[in-house]
């Protein structure tokens, strides 16, 4: 099996906005660097930032679609964010400013739906990305996997849409769950593979407009008679990751 890394995304905010890198440094036991570094708890929200906290604690794309048309960069120097969106142009803050979070919560309110849980606050949890499992993960999909879903849709689907970390190409579609119990190395990196993702709503929504086009989740179960795609890893070691590395199971 040939398998090379083309693709590397984090997310530094939860479910708002994506960033496309060349290249990152691994830590054992942590997320992409800056990767959910924060999450915006609504405001029907249990989560404190104290602890890591499940998904249903966040404003997110399976209940606010709009939330996933916006793309982040992050300057790590300056620790400030710029986010854009095609109906709301371009904010640059400090995600860590309170003096900051009322500019954000203005500027992302079109964007979450009058009949859910509003945006409320920015948590971080210290050395800890806000996955949506409770150990912090690194997500890996397979772009021959997308592929026979979009042929299934008779559609091209953008890999943006299911917030993966890195997208590799070579192994034939769904190979990549064979890999789960499993340790693979990805550039300098091993990884062992934990399980395959299940996927949301959010996976509906157009990542250029925002808007719910695709119907991913009934293609995945009539299809294949599950709604998984992707898998979630585990860094067992620490190492350099890039575009163009060679991925060995």
């Amino acid at each position: 099996m040939t398998a090379d890394v083309v693709q590397i995304w984090r997310h530094p905010i939860k479910s708002h906005g994506h960033e496309a890198l060349e290249q990152v440094e691994v830590t054992k036991g942590q997320t992409l660097p800056w990767d959910r570094t924060w999450a915006v708890a609504h405001e029907a929200a249990k989560a404190d930032g104290t602890a890591w906290a499940p998904c249903t604690n966040f404003s997110r794309g399976s209940k606010a679609p709009g939330l996933m048309a916006i793309t982040a960069k992050l300057d790590e120097a300056a620790g400030q964010i710029t986010l854009s969106h095609p109906d709301q142009g371009t904010l640059t803050f400090n995600p860590d400013d309170p003096a900051a979070l009322q500019g954000f919560l203005d500027w992302t309110r079109p964007l979450v739906p009058d009949d859910r849980a509003q945006s409320a606050r920015i948590l971080r949890v210290p050395n800890r990305g806000m996955t949506d499992t409770d150990f912090p993960s690194v997500s890996l999909g397979n772009l021959a996997t997308l592929r026979a879903l979009s042929d299934r849709m008779d559609r091209d689907l953008d890999p943006r849409r299911f917030r993966i970390n890195i997208w590799i190409e070579g192994p034939e579609p769904w190979e990549e769950f064979t890999w789960v119990g499993q340790t693979i190395h990805v550039g300098d990196v091993p990884f062992h593979v934990d399980s395959p993702i299940t996927r949301c709503l959010a996976t509906a929504a157009n990542p250029d407009t925002g808007q719910r086009d695709a119907d991913t989740l009934g293609a995945l179960s009539s299809g294949w008679g599950h709604n998984d795609l992707g898998v979630y890893l585990d860094a067992v070691g620490s190492g350099r990751l890039a575009l163009g590395d060679r991925v060995r199971t």
